[in-house]
């Protein structure tokens, strides 16, 4: 072999093993910016994010729009620490000088789906070239849009969702009305004290309270043969409660951020579901003993309350599905596509667990995964938050019966028998494994649904080139 012919083929062969440091750009390139435009610019993508956050996205949702925001404006290598109570961004151009730094402190408010909608498509705007000013412009604009329905129209969605949860359950249209009852009672109850600003620890206590209150009374009288109250299982009434106080709770939130590495934020979303939990657990207690103190035990059932027929499960399934985005401000589209997601749900768990006899808790977690992945491919076509339908989805599974159960067989537990305190503390056992199988679940078809979204966007674009 001649001797230029051995020499390129041995620099091939290099070529192909090692990189070579001299092909490298000397210098890195950053785009020529000024300290106007890189606040401006930093200060956007800090409101956007910290609105998107007060909203209900995930911290891992907040960072990739703060940098999106960032790339799209020339701020390459930008820095967003996202915690539970507030997000810093930090910026150093070309590794000179001194660094942007912004901190905010995040208050979250009650989740907004439509408004986290309209930032969402502000994204995708920006993304395709907005001008910083008409950005900037367009994002007081959706700051400033209040929230989509009244306090009157929120109050009846919560009470619609526990009646969603009583059909679920297969109660009797007394046992629905009176749900209604006491659900509009507890939920007007924590509207009065939200806008009094008491902490939502002692909101909780008082919509449990008065949610028992009800079902203690209303077990007076069926135990007395009074009218209609004859044959009604009181139990249903608090348990559909216990789902209606549980609905707002960030437990597909929590598993996601611990999933994402935000160990921080998952921590801080986790104590805020343990304070929660616990208020609505004291406010049961609580009306429980009062009614003992007066001399009304509500009787002790058999067990949790079991899911009604098929139809009514899926027609509870929906309702409350449907009365979850309602009361999270979210618009037609979403309300639509959570109904559908929450039958998708319904059905999920009838055929794990009937079907394939599977456990509740794994029954809960695939029917959640089902639904999750499900509703990220229908987000992202119908351009609607995947969090808001998911979150709306997987409410119909919460564990409301074996939560109630659970308390009140430890309530009338015998102290000298185990017996009794045992069966209710395998009901909360059971409760908490339903718990975490829906947050995993959840978090697991969101995971699985991303990618799969992405590459069907992909072929779509393909085929439109392809078209064209």
């Amino acid at each position: 072999m001649p001797q230029p012919a051995r020499r390129s083929l041995y620099s091939s062969v290099r070529r192909a093993l090692r990189t070579d440091p001299s092909d490298a750009p000397a210098t890195e390139v950053h785009p020529a910016v000024d300290d106007t435009m890189v606040i401006r610019s930093l200060d956007l993508a800090m409101r956007i994010g910290e609105s998107m956050f007060a909203v209900g996205a995930s911290a891992h949702e907040v960072t990739l729009a703060i940098t999106r925001v960032a790339d799209a404006y020339g701020l390459r290598g930008v820095h967003a620490d996202v915690t539970y109570t507030s997000i810093a961004l930090s910026y150093q151009a070309g590794g000179e000088g001194w660094p942007h730094t912004l901190l905010r402190v995040v208050r979250v408010a009650a989740p907004d789906h439509m408004k986290l909608q309209r930032l969402q498509a502000l994204l995708v705007d920006i993304d395709e070239g907005l001008d910083l000013d008409e950005a900037r412009t367009r994002f007081r604009a959706i700051r400033r849009v209040p929230f989509r329905y009244r306090q009157p129209v929120v109050v009846t969605a919560r009470a619609l969702l526990a009646v969603g949860a009583s059909i679920l359950s297969g109660g009797s249209p007394v046992v629905v009305a009176l749900t209604f009852v006491a659900a509009l009672g507890a939920a007007a109850t924590q509207s009065g004290l939200a806008r009094l600003r008491v902490p939502s620890f002692f909101s909780q206590i008082a919509g449990a309270f008065v949610t028992t209150a009800v079902a203690v009374v209303v077990s007076a009288l069926a135990a007395a043969d009074v009218g209609p109250f004859a044959g009604v299982q009181p139990s249903i009434i608090v348990a559909s409660g216990i789902v209606l106080m549980l609905s707002g709770l960030t437990v597909v939130g929590a598993a996601q951020d611990a999933i994402d590495g935000f160990a921080l934020t998952a921590a801080g979303r986790i104590l805020d579901l343990t304070l929660q939990t616990l208020g609505l657990v004291v406010g049961i207690l609580a009306g429980l003993e009062l009614g003992s103190m007066l001399g009304f035990r509500m009787a002790l059932p058999d067990g949790p309350p079991p899911l009604g027929p098929l139809p009514d499960q899926v027609c509870g399934a929906v309702i409350i599905a449907v009365a979850v985005a309602l009361f999270n401000g979210a618009g037609m589209r979403i309300i639509a596509v959570s109904g559908v997601l929450g039958a998708v749900a319904a059905l999920g768990y009838a055929v794990a667990q009937t079907a394939a006899g599977l456990h509740p808790a794994a029954a809960s977690g695939i029917a959640a995964l089902l639904a999750s992945f499900v509703g990220v491919l229908i987000a992202h076509n119908l351009h609607v938050p995947s969090v808001a339908v998911t979150t709306a989805a997987i409410v119909p599974l919460v564990p409301g019966g074996a939560v109630f159960y659970g308390l009140l067989g430890m309530v009338h537990a015998d102290p000298t028998s185990t017996l009794a305190a045992g069966s209710g503390a395998g009901s909360l056992v059971l409760a908490a494994s339903v718990g975490i199988g829906l947050a995993a679940g959840a978090s697991l078809g969101i995971y699985l649904g991303t990618p799969v979204r992405a590459t069907l966007a992909g072929v779509a674009r393909s085929r439109a080139r392809v078209r064209r």
